[in-house]
């Protein structure tokens, strides 16, 4: 055997001895994430996917609150709720907040497309499923933009709409801490989670959350009570992909619609915000609404609903007494 063939087969050894070992590494580190952070609420079947999701607060409509219903943004899921927001809601309302399929421990079915109509879709059947009424929606990021088509598409299954750093248009580009994410092809995504993927948002950590905080701090607990430790899971890197591709190609006819939104609607962006632009986006959207609640906050980022939360709050609280003037209080 040649010296140069020898070359190649060392070089193939060494390539496939080292992605085993990242993969190898990839497991190990699920594995002790998830014994770290447990899934948090209960399972349901909806359409071929396993929703994880949490349903707590008050019981009951004995008061004229509506029921929240809380979708999380791309790379996230429920814990970036419950970390502040939750505590400041769930005295007075009846919260459920879901893991996005293939998001969090929720899966998505083989085929499902990962389109925003058609996340939506999932998030109606996941409500009809529990029996969850006409809820006011919050949703957050790439959850704004679920939400906002919940409101369009299934609009008696909705009370109203408190959007948090919402993405309501297409951006001009990947949002800069998802650039990785932008794979196409399904077999690359694959190989990047299980190889580079874990590895590499570990060493960037610092960078990905000063962005999508900044200029507002980190919180130092956000990788436990804020879940952020779930995103190093090839899983996770896998259904953000998808979310982004997906749902960055497939906005559909949204926007155009949005002036027709008769549902009391409030919106809330951080001024400062590095991840979506607040004047493309926020203001944008609200200058299109009809009688929106919309609040800036000065010197907020993205992340919002953890850093302001009493902020977030306080929009929540005032769309729900719109809601509760506007029409009875459903389950």
């Amino acid at each position: 055997m040649s010296a140069v063939i020898w070359i190649v087969v060392l070089v193939v050894a060494l390539f496939f001895l080292a992605g085993g070992g990242l993969a190898l590494f990839a497991a190990w580190t699920t594995w002790q994430v998830e014994k770290r952070l447990p899934p948090l609420g209960r399972f349901i079947d909806v359409d071929g996917a396993r929703i994880h999701y949490l349903d707590t607060g008050a019981a009951g409509s004995a008061n004229a609150r509506p029921t929240l219903l809380l979708i999380h943004g791309l790379a996230g899921q429920m814990r970036n709720f419950t970390h502040s927001l939750l505590d400041r809601l769930k005295n007075d309302y009846r919260v459920v907040i879901l893991d996005r399929p293939g998001s969090g421990y929720s899966t998505r079915a083989p085929q499902a497309s990962a389109a925003i109509s058609a996340q939506a879709e999932t998030v109606a059947r996941f409500a009809d499923k529990i029996g969850l009424k006409r809820p006011l929606v919050v949703g957050h990021s790439l959850g704004g933009a679920i939400a906002l088509a919940l409101a369009l598409n299934h609009p008696d299954q909705v009370r109203g709409l408190a959007l948090l750093a919402p993405a309501a248009y297409p951006p001009e580009h990947v949002p800069p801490p998802f650039g990785a994410l932008h794979i196409v092809s399904p077999f690359l995504r694959r190989l990047v989670a299980w190889t580079l993927a874990t590895p590499v948002a570990i060493l960037k950590r610092n960078l990905v959350l000063g962005t999508l905080f900044g200029p507002q701090p980190v919180p130092r607990d956000f990788a436990t009570r804020g879940g952020g430790l779930l995103n190093l899971r090839p899983s996770a890197f896998i259904g953000a992909s998808r979310d982004l591709v997906e749902a960055r190609a497939k906005l559909d006819d949204m926007p155009a619609r949005y002036g027709g939104l008769k549902l009391p609607v409030g919106i809330i962006y951080g001024a400062a915000d590095r991840v979506l632009d607040p004047k493309a986006q926020g203001e944008a959207l609200a200058a299109v609404v009809p009688g929106v609640d919309f609040e800036l906050i000065e010197g907020g980022g993205h992340m919002i609903l953890v850093v302001s939360a009493d902020r977030c709050a306080a929009l929540i609280a005032r769309v729900a007494q719109r809601v509760a003037a506007a029409a009875p209080a459903a389950v």
